[in-house]
């Protein structure tokens, strides 16, 4: 009995028991490290974009000597934030699908193809029922949202990449220039690969934007500290969660 009941505990995802609330670490450090950064690289990147697009700014007075490149300054950090970025989604996907850290999001894929509780679900968000008990972390539209979310990641990085590869043609540029080729061919032109860049940017600026309202949501409604996870890393539940 002794041993059913510790066996039990060691597959708890939550390892400490606080009055009727069970937690503990739901996030490590590594985890938080990358959210901040992609969601910092992530509105960096849409500021810059839209400038590159569209220069809204420029300089009060002109002048014909070569030292002004505002535009160039910005394309410069609209890189650096996306090879932050690059590395920050790398690092997720790694810990989802290769790491025990992972395990709670990888089965929430056995809940993602359940219609009725993707309606309970719903019916939760509109107010009239409880939230669903789900054997991982993600309910199924978060499950979906994410999955949408990084299907435009891979979009972004793909086109950006090559559309970095055909301005930088020395160093990682060069290395790339093959591939861009391949992509530029693949798209149908250059045009249509800043074309579909600019589309997944919006994909994810809508995901972004509910992936806030549902995290505010559950915090509001939940009360089980889901969206202080991501801060501190610590979450409390109760056990009839």
């Amino acid at each position: 009995m002794v041993d059913a009941v510790s066996k039990e505990a060691s597959m708890s995802k939550f390892l400490e028991k606080k009055g009727e609330y069970e937690g503990g670490i739901e996030f490590s450090a590594g985890f938080r490290w990358q959210h901040w950064i992609r969601a910092i690289a992530i509105f960096a990147l849409i500021a810059t974009g839209f400038y590159i697009a569209d220069p809204f700014i420029t300089y009060s007075n002109v002048s014909a000597e070569p030292t002004r490149f505002l535009h160039a300054q910005i394309r410069e950090w609209h890189i650096i934030f996306g090879f932050a970025m690059i590395g920050a989604v790398a690092y997720k996907l790694f810990l989802t699908l290769f790491t025990r850290e992972g395990k709670y999001e990888r089965e929430s894929i056995k809940d993602a193809f359940n219609i009725k509780l993707a309606l309970q679900q719903v019916g939760y968000y509109l107010l009239i029922n409880k939230h669903p008990h789900t054997k991982g972390i993600y309910n199924p539209l978060q499950f979906w949202a994410y999955v949408g979310l990084y299907v435009f990641f891979i979009g972004i990085i793909v086109t950006g990449l090559a559309l970095y590869a055909e301005v930088y043609h020395e160093g990682l540029g060069g290395a790339l220039y093959g591939f861009a080729k391949s992509v530029e061919s693949m798209f149908g032109g250059l045009a249509e690969v800043r074309y579909w860049h600019h589309l997944f940017m919006w994909g994810i600026i809508i995901v972004v934007f509910i992936h806030i309202y549902m995290a505010v949501y559950n915090a509001v409604f939940g009360k089980n500290g889901s969206m202080d996870a991501i801060f501190s890393g610590m979450k409390y539940e109760k056990e009839d969660h």
